[in-house]
């Protein structure tokens, strides 16, 4: 009995050192999780959840210690140039992100991925953006302010408004700053609200005149081959057709000198 006790002691210190140990390392995840951005200042409230503010803080690249129970996330004024992918992967919870006022003239493929469940409202406002990608937003479905970009309206452009999920009243925020062909009606407008603008048609008039250009110059290179194999041929003929008329000549020629050698 002593041994037993002995050991059913020994076995339920180290059964009670692992639970601690587990307990402490949930809790440091947890902690890490949601604690706060080192160079950010964060606040909490019952109804809104916990809010990140990093405004002006001349951040060149979005900090990788974003608690991942953020609601809203401020990263306006700052020098942020470009949204790498995944960069808002582990925010689930994140129904506001502001990135107004910055140098943004990028948006990569899954820039805010991870977002389509939850974002409710896009500031991209203030920044140096041209064109959109679409597939930066993975289907986001969000209120957005595009205002005061550079933007530059062109078909390219004008091809990628289908294919994006943000409200369409955000859209009206591309106000053209730049536009090809320059000639086009574009240039200081809400790219959507003129219904019959079509930037694509002078590239399809241009692509449609460069197929033509392209299949007269194939067409001409082979008249000219064409050409040029039936006269050589012709000259081949030519040649030939001298060479078999000789012939007989020669031959005439050769028997009159054998008929010589026998008579001598």
């Amino acid at each position: 009995m002593p041994l037993l006790a002995d050991w059913l002691l020994r076995h339920s210190v180290v059964m009670c050192l692992l639970l601690h140990s587990l307990v402490l390392m949930t809790f440091c995840f947890h902690h890490a999780a949601t604690s706060c951005s080192k160079s950010c200042y964060c606040s909490q409230s019952e109804a809104g959840g916990k809010t990140v503010r990093c405004s002006n803080l001349r951040l060149t690249e979005i900090p990788h210690d974003i608690p991942n129970d953020t609601r809203r996330l401020y990263l306006d004024f700052n020098l942020l140039t470009g949204v790498p992918a995944n960069a808002f992967l582990q925010l689930r919870l994140l129904k506001e992100l502001d990135l107004s006022h910055n140098e943004l003239a990028q948006l990569e493929p899954g820039a805010f991925k991870g977002l389509a469940g939850s974002l409710q409202f896009l500031d991209l406002s203030s920044n140096k953006l041209m064109t959109l990608n679409s597939e930066a937003f993975e289907g986001v479905h969000a209120r957005a302010n595009l205002t005061h970009n550079p933007w530059h309206c062109d078909c390219n452009l004008q091809n990628v408004m289908p294919h994006m999920s943000l409200e369409p009243a955000s859209l009206a925020g591309i106000v053209c700053q730049t536009a090809d062909p320059e000639d086009s009606r574009a240039q200081g407008s809400p790219f959507l609200l003129d219904k019959d603008l079509d930037l694509c048609a002078v590239l399809r008039k241009t692509t449609d005149v460069a197929m033509l250009v392209t299949m007269f110059g194939w067409f001409t290179m082979v008249i000219s081959y064409l050409v040029y194999y039936v006269r050589h041929n012709q000259e081949d003929a030519r040649r030939h057709l001298e060479y078999l008329k000789s012939l007989p000549s020669k031959q005439g020629k050769s028997e009159e000198s054998s008929t010589i050698s026998t008579v001598v």
